[in-house]
């Protein structure tokens, strides 16, 4: 998998901005429940069929599963009310002469909320199961890239890549050189400063991951993470998450690319002390 393709497999953003986006989802589900009530009405004008109400728990689920819970329990609601509406006694006012439909208005619209987490925690797990077959497929071909490359340069490069896909995130990998830190590969638009230079040698003398953002490195904008190899940090890996929305536990991808990335490494050193 080549360092274009792995960037090109980022999670893309939607067109459209937040708010008008949510306005769709709004206005998608308000659709949705207009067309449950012409289907109800149209029915009920027929033939009586009892627990027509039902009819609106279907653009419930739907936008639970599409929208989430806000549009599912703006259809909920709006159910409720439309079923009051159109189909109660007295029609088209929001007064129940009946208490039994007062009752089956109530619970519309507790099925419907119980629908919508239902719902709601469905799509969720589906798009995380999702995310986790597309972190899998990066990982896998980039598994494949550094066995494949012959070069220290292209293997820093490839796993750079992948973080980048991974995370959505600039990303800089520095090596240890003559007791220093030589920064060999970036993706993305990052100032790499004095700041970032020391968060990293912080992550190389801690053998474990440093935030950025945090004291005592809260002018760095990036995560570090040091690579060992034999006992030795030889390399550390920096992403600059972004700070109001941190992916869920970074660290377990980030490690399997930062053992790659070492195992790539010593191969490469071995390689080396063989031929001289």
């Amino acid at each position: 998998m080549a360092h274009a393709e792995l960037i090109g497999t980022r999670k893309i953003e939607p067109a459209f901005g937040s708010a008008t986006s949510a306005i769709m989802q709004y206005g998608a589900a308000f659709i949705l429940i207009v067309f449950a009530s012409s289907i109800a009405v149209g029915v009920d004008s027929r033939i009586a069929i009892p627990n027509v109400s039902l009819v609106y728990v279907v653009p419930v689920v739907i936008a639970g599963a599409a929208f989430g819970v806000g549009p599912s329990l703006f259809a909920a609601v709006l159910g409720a009310l439309s079923y009051n509406f159109f189909l109660t006694e007295p029609r088209y006012t929001l007064s129940v002469d009946d208490p039994a439909n007062i009752w089956a208005i109530v619970l519309l619209f507790l099925v419907g909320l119980i629908v919508s987490g239902v719902a709601f925690v469905s799509s969720r797990k589906a798009s995380e199961a999702a995310e986790l077959q597309r972190h899998a497929e990066i990982l896998q071909g980039l598994s494949s890239d550094i066995a494949a490359a012959d070069s220290l340069k292209a293997m820093t490069s490839r796993a750079a890549g992948a973080l980048a896909a991974l995370f959505g995130a600039p990303v800089a990998i520095m090596m240890v050189r003559d007791g220093g830190l030589d920064l060999v590969e970036q993706t993305g638009a990052l100032d790499i400063g004095r700041a970032e230079y020391d968060a990293a040698t912080a992550a190389l003398a801690a053998h474990g991951a440093v935030r950025g953002g945090v004291y005592p490195d809260d002018q760095s904008r990036l995560d570090f993470w040091p690579v060992r190899v034999a006992d030795r940090s030889v390399a550390v890996i920096g992403i600059a998450l972004p700070s109001d929305e941190r992916p869920p536990l970074p660290d377990q991808s980030v490690d399997v690319v930062r053992n790659l990335l070492a195992l790539a490494i010593d191969r490469i050193g071995m390689r080396t002390d063989q031929q001289s």
